[in-house]
């Protein structure tokens, strides 16, 4: 089998993924994007969490041109990204019980906050025990993950619970356990995730409909533009202004 038609079989699962997505996710997608803007507009801070690769979608809603300026990063020492060495490190640490309460004590969320909690699988201590305690302190708490990890896997948590029991709102990716979408007779392990294409789309969406819902209101949405453009970064810089009570990332 060729290169190239190995290329063309992960942009059809993925675009297939996506479409599902689309279609079947459509009304949760809304009421995400409607939260983010309730939140916005009553004072409240937006958040995003995730771990490993996980964060990755997590990350691409922070300070990024095109999206609103008051998502903030969650960051937990150790396994925000692959930089931590040795890279295997980072997933123990998401086994760990008791992180996700320490990190939330020392962290700005309040009651009233929303957190966008990412993990594809669920099932680890950090991000359950993350929703559980963010709820108990009257956070809003929208989780991104795969529903499938919960019928075709074991948590790990003591509770016995996935991420998704732990929620307000959840976004079903529709990743299938394992993360991969393709096969080959010549290759022992099944390859090609598209967990990170799927979940950036999805928050992607949340975050345009969370837009339009606030323009909806009369409200301008407080959104970044690129600092490549010109009068981006006077833009930007009146925008951190108004809003720089409920940005974290730039102290």
């Amino acid at each position: 089998m060729s290169d190239r038609k190995l290329a063309g079989q992960f942009f059809d699962a993925a675009i297939g993924l996506l479409q599902r997505v689309r279609d079947e996710e459509a009304g949760n997608i809304e009421a995400a994007g409607t939260l983010l803007a309730d939140t916005v507009a009553e004072g409240g801070r937006l958040f995003a969490f995730g771990a490993g690769h996980s964060s990755l979608a997590a990350q691409d809603v922070v300070y990024r041109a095109g999206g609103l300026a008051l998502m903030n990063l969650l960051a937990v020492p150790g396994v925000v990204g692959v930089d931590v060495m040795p890279a295997t490190l980072g997933s123990a640490l998401e086994r760990v019980d008791g992180l996700a309460a320490a990190v939330l004590d020392s962290s700005p969320l309040r009651a009233g906050d929303v957190l966008v909690i990412v993990s594809l699988s669920g099932r680890n201590a950090l991000p359950v025990e993350m929703a559980m305690n963010a709820r108990a302190l009257g956070v809003k708490v929208i989780g991104v993950t795969s529903v499938a990890y919960a019928s075709e896997t074991k948590s790990r948590h003591v509770s016995g619970t996935y991420l998704k029991d732990h929620c307000d709102l959840v976004l079903d990716s529709k990743i299938a356990v394992g993360d991969a979408e393709l096969t080959l007779d010549t290759v022992p392990a099944p390859f090609a995730p598209a967990s990170t294409v799927v979940t950036t789309a999805l928050l992607q969406a949340v975050m345009a409909t969370a837009a339009g819902a606030l323009a909806d209101r009369g409200i301008e949405p407080p959104l970044l533009r690129s600092g490549n453009v010109d009068g981006g970064h006077e833009w930007n810089g009146r925008v951190m202004a108004e809003y720089g009570d409920r940005i974290f990332y730039q102290r």
